[in-house]
């Protein structure tokens, strides 16, 4: 069973910045598309970033264009997410999210492995 294992999170002020790891346990890391995902106390999962297999193709929401990069590292099974110019509409539980295939994949309901996630929050 894969298992997909977050890192990184923590309190940050306002304007901070913060990296966001997951390690994946596979043989077939470069086989897979990954995403983070966050939800906040009361809304739905949303989408923050996504990349495809080669890590080339990526996608991210509006709210975290030129603020957040998403980089897949197939050497190294980790995906990451470098979080800059941190708000407090940041703050969330972001999750790490995995699957085969050879699109770029954005909806929560596509990903079948999921980390147990890692909280965010920024505030001073």
């Amino acid at each position: 069973q894969m298992r997909l294992v977050e890192s990184g999170g923590g309190l940050v002020q306002p304007g901070g910045s913060l990296l966001l790891s997951c390690a994946v346990s596979t043989h077939t890391f470069d086989t897979l598309g990954m995403a983070w995902f966050r939800q906040a106390p009361g809304k739905e999962r949303e989408i923050v970033a996504a990349v495809e297999r080669t890590g080339i193709g990526r996608y991210y929401v509006e709210s975290v264009k030129d603020r957040f990069t998403i980089y897949k590292d197939n050497a190294m099974n980790t995906v990451y997410l470098l979080m800059n110019s941190l708000n407090p509409e940041d703050t969330a539980v972001y999750y790490c999210a995995a699957r085969g295939g050879v699109e770029l994949y954005v909806l929560a309901s596509e990903y079948d492995y999921w980390g147990q996630g890692t909280q965010v929050t920024v505030s001073s």
